[in-house]
């Protein structure tokens, strides 16, 4: 309930913007002829300006040699100075160790290392042990969960019936992998944006896409509601703003969704602009994709299914060159004659047959067509009613109210039609699987059209269905039998049901075909059908191609199974969640929507981006260009080194996690509703040096962190304070508070239970009910003693509707959202859950019993759990207090004690 309330009050919230912006805005075509946007006032902004590496300040006569040593320090200093403000100094080497082992690895230092550093005088230890931490794979852990949160990477597809995505996690497993091996930062927003297209072969190429899927999914709207409908436009429009926001939020720290309705009201955004962003991805979807870690078995495979689509694409051609030449029934003929041989020891085959889409309302038309290949006499038409158990119908599902059959020798039925029976003025009886018996002796016609104008009533909606149709001649050939079949719409969910069933042979009351036709008559129509087979060597061609087809089939099968990642990706798919095109992946037209509604589409737009950067608004490619080339399109502008918003916003948010603020205090937005940098040289001089120095986040992370900025004390200063109590010039270090999933892992660790196993299916912290339809994920009902929930938190399964209750109260960012930085708020709940929560009940029995190992003596006991906790050596009365406790209320409600600390939840 509490779930379903928040929905309603999102969605309450949504319609009301949307309506505000209805009220607001003029329609879509308008607001782009007359927008101003470009205006070069417009573009004057400190985001969009070309990225030009400023020159070092110089430090004034006088200055200590130790303070710039380091570039970041000479920016930061000429600012102090500017503001007369003075550095703070540098902390103390237990302060730094842990400082750096959670920034780096988000975990805390043993007590050894600690004391080992702290000891340690060489005048390259904190070097060598940033290097060290650097190098360590649990670095990787600790950052990919930064950039998880800025994409809102999920594991449920959120929305009201949030389903599980069990192969979410090749994703997050790339992220990882990706920061362990500091690959160049172009190279990995392009793996994101389009790695299936550049590198196809690689495991990285296609886990990478999972970045497209990442974010909420609405299950219902794609998978439901066929796309034709208003609301299933409406999932694929808000589907591709997601793709949109994710790839312009992450990669550029710009808003450009605000344009899907009207022009932006702050930034140089179009609403063209915005449309062209999602034609981008206009053919994508998301679904599950295999792939291959080897990449010699990733290019066997592709080669295999290579020929496997061209096979099939000549067994279709030839198949139809068969079928046009009279032979279109043979398979099916020689098949009853078989079944008709065996008698009744046939396998009875469940029959359904063919069902329209469903319709809110009855009268509609939805018709059905069999085409005879050419005119055939109509000397006898026989159609059956369906059977199926849907809602107690059973048999007569979905035969029509009112309906007529027509006859044409065109398969537009816009002239000679020839209407064969009427039953439109009244509604007719349910035969129920009664079959239907009409005779039109003398009568031809090549196309046969059921039309139903009065639909039959399910539940609650309405539908047109049937088993059966069969057209005999005067020698009781069927020429319906395996005709192909179109209709004006048709639910494809074989093997119940689909066109192919509506002339399969098989129908309701039958174990095997029509029964009516006796075997000489079967094989009598076979010899006609054979006759009319043009002898050009179609047959031996098709059999030779059968056979190719049958061995790249087998060599596909000996292949290693293929993994699955949920990612971004072109389908055909089935029923109402289907691609576009045969084969999938033709892009759907977009159009700019006036005030985004799906209901007033303006004019067709192409694939393009944002045009307010110059010298990188080129985006060659016209409107009916191939998916694949539109995602490298985007790509290479991302990354093109002309493009500064790319380079700025990394450069940032790396500065962000380290210092608990970034230069530009909005990590998604650097508009003009954002904030403006507090050192836009040293910004600039950051993006530029790790643009063209490599592209190395390590080398990044190293530049910040052995900065004399990043080293100072958090120590305040009164002086200081007068002047910036906010501390935006880095007079000091500011203090931060440990995330939801350093706190978590924290507790594990020092409690030694910990499972230092990388990659993988997410654990479950939860147990499942209801899940056939809206999962429920009792948390409550989990036991956290168990083994497989005690890995890092980065690798625990991310439920979007119903989040963790403990990490949720400790601010644990949401998945259904972009978290440029996560909320650090301090409250009752908070201390509740650190000394009640089952988690932090057991860990604090399991550092109670580690501690206990060590040492018989309480007061040792004591001093070690703190040290193992807080990175320090506990005070005489701190041994003295928490001893005291320990022998009135245990062990382990002192180390619950330990986990209430502020020390314990905070780094200095």
């Amino acid at each position: 309930m509490q779930r379903r309330c928040r929905s309603a009050v999102l969605l309450g919230i949504a319609l009301l913007a949307i309506v505000v912006a209805a009220e607001s805005t003029p329609a879509a075509d308008s607001v782009a002829a007359n927008s101003n946007f470009r205006q070069p006032a417009s573009l004057d902004w400190w985001s969009l300006k070309p990225l030009v590496r400023p020159p070092e300040p110089l430090l004034p006569a006088g200055s200590p040699g130790t303070l710039a040593q380091n570039p970041v320090d000479r920016f930061v200093l000429a600012t102090l100075r500017s503001k007369q403000l003075e550095p703070s100094p540098e902390a103390d080497r237990r302060t730094l160790i842990r400082r750096l082992y959670f920034d780096l690895i988000g975990l805390p230092p043993n007590p050894a290392d600690v004391e080992a550093f702290a000891a340690n005088s060489a005048p390259d230890a904190y070097e060598r042990l940033v290097d060290r931490l650097l190098a360590s794979p649990q670095y990787g852990e600790r950052w990919a969960r930064h950039w998880l949160d800025v994409v809102h990477y999920g594991e449920t597809h959120g929305y009201d019936k949030d389903q599980p995505r069990p192969n979410a996690w090749p994703y997050r497993d790339y992220v990882i992998r990706a920061f362990n091996e500091d690959k160049p930062y172009s190279r990995f927003v392009q793996e994101q944006v389009a790695g299936d297209v550049l590198w196809p072969d690689t495991e990285d190429g296609l886990t990478a896409v999972g970045f497209i899927a990442a974010g909420p999914w609405d299950l219902i709207g794609h998978a439901e509601v066929p796309e034709t409908k208003t609301d299933g436009k409406i999932a694929r429009l808000l589907d591709r703003d997601d793709m949109v926001g994710n790839v312009m939020n992450t990669f550029t720290s710009t808003t450009v969704q605000c344009a899907r309705c009207h022009d932006h009201k702050f930034d140089p955004v179009s609403m063209v602009d915005y449309y062209r962003l999602t034609a981008v991805f206009a053919a994508l979807d998301r679904a599950d994709r295999r792939f291959d870690t080897d990449p010699a078995i990733a290019r066997e495979r592709a080669d295999l299914e290579r020929q496997q689509r061209e096979l099939k694409a000549a067994k279709k051609e030839l198949d139809q060159k068969l079928l046009d030449s009279g032979g279109r029934s043979l398979a099916l003929l020689d098949r009853l004659i078989a079944e008709t041989k065996a008698g009744d020891a046939v396998t009875p085959q469940a029959e359904f047959g063919w069902h329209s889409e469903l319709s809110a309302v009855s009268n509609v038309i939805k018709w059905v067509q069999i085409d005879l290949g050419v005119a055939r006499p109509l000397d006898r038409i026989v159609y059956v009613g369906c059977r199926d158990d849907f809602n107690g119908i059973g048999d007569g599902f979905g035969f029509p109210r009112r309906y007529r059959i027509e006859a044409s020798n065109h398969p537009e039925f816009g002239s000679d039609v020839e209407i064969l029976s009427g039953h439109t003025e009244a509604a007719v009886p349910n035969p129920g699987v009664t079959p239907q018996e009409l005779k039109f002796p003398g009568k031809q016609a090549r196309y046969l059209r059921f039309t139903a104008t009065e639909l039959a009533p399910r539940q609650n909606d309405f539908n047109f269905a049937l088993a059966e149709v069969l057209v005999f001649d005067t020698n009781g050939v069927n020429h319906a039998l395996g005709a192909p079949v179109t209709s004006s719409d048709s639910i494809e969910a074989p093997p119940r049901w689909s066109r192919a069933n509506l002339t399969d042979g098989y129908y309701p009351g039958h174990t095997r075909g029509p029964a009516a036709v006796p075997l000489g008559v079967l094989e009598t129509q076979r010899a006609v059908a054979m006759e009319k087979v043009t002898d050009d060597g179609t047959q031996t061609k098709l059999t030779r191609v059968a056979a190719q087809l049958d061995s790249v089939e087998s060599a596909l099968k000996k292949l290693p199974p293929a993994r699955v990642v949920y990612a971004g990706t072109i389908h055909q798919g089935s029923g109402a969640f289907r691609g576009t095109g045969p084969d999938g992946g033709k892009p759907r037209p977009i159009f700019v929507l006036a005030r985004g509604d799906v209901k007033k589409p303006g004019r067709e737009v192409g694939p393009g981006t944002v045009e307010f950067i110059s010298g990188v608004n080129e985006f060659p490619l016209p409107a009916d260009a191939p998916e694949g080339e539109r995602r490298v399109a985007l790509a290479n502008w991302l990354t093109d080194p002309r493009n500064p918003l790319t380079w700025r916003s990394i450069v940032n948010r790396v500065w962000q996690y380290h210092f608990g603020r970034g230069l530009v205090d909005s990590p998604n937005d650097f508009g003009r509703m954002g904030r403006n940098p507090t050192h836009p040289e040293l910004l600039d001089w950051l993006a530029v040096e790790f643009r063209d120095g490599g592209q190395s986040l390590k080398s990044l992370h190293r530049l910040l962190v052995t900065s004399r900025t990043y080293r100072q004390s958090v120590a305040s200063s009164l002086a200081n304070e007068r002047v910036d109590a906010d501390n935006q010039f880095l007079w000091r270090m500011n203090r931060r508070k440990l995330e939801a999933e350093a706190v978590r892992d924290t507790m594990l660790s020092v409690a030694g239970k910990l499972d230092p196993a990388m990659g993988g299916p997410s654990f479950q912290d939860f147990v499942v009910e209801r899940p056939e339809h809206s999962p429920h994920y009792e948390y409550h009902l989990h036991d956290p003693e168990d083994p497989k929930s005690q890995r890092r938190s980065i690798y625990r399964f991310l439920v979007r509707s119903q989040p963790q209750p403990f990490m949720a109260t400790l601010d644990c960012a949401d998945p259904s959202m972009s978290v440029d930085r996560r909320n650090e708020t301090m409250n009752a709940l908070q201390a509740l859950a650190l000394l009640n929560n089952d988690l932090a009940v057991a860990m604090a029995r399991h550092l109670a019993n580690r501690v206990t190992r060590d040492s018989p003596v309480l007061e040792d006991q004591v001093r070690a759990a703190v040290a193992l906790a807080l990175s320090r050596s506990p005070k005489r009365e701190e041994v003295a207090m928490l001893a005291e406790y320990a022998r009135q209320n245990g062990l382990p409600n002192a180390c619950r004690v330990i986990f209430n600390l502020n020390e314990f939840l905070f780094v200095d």
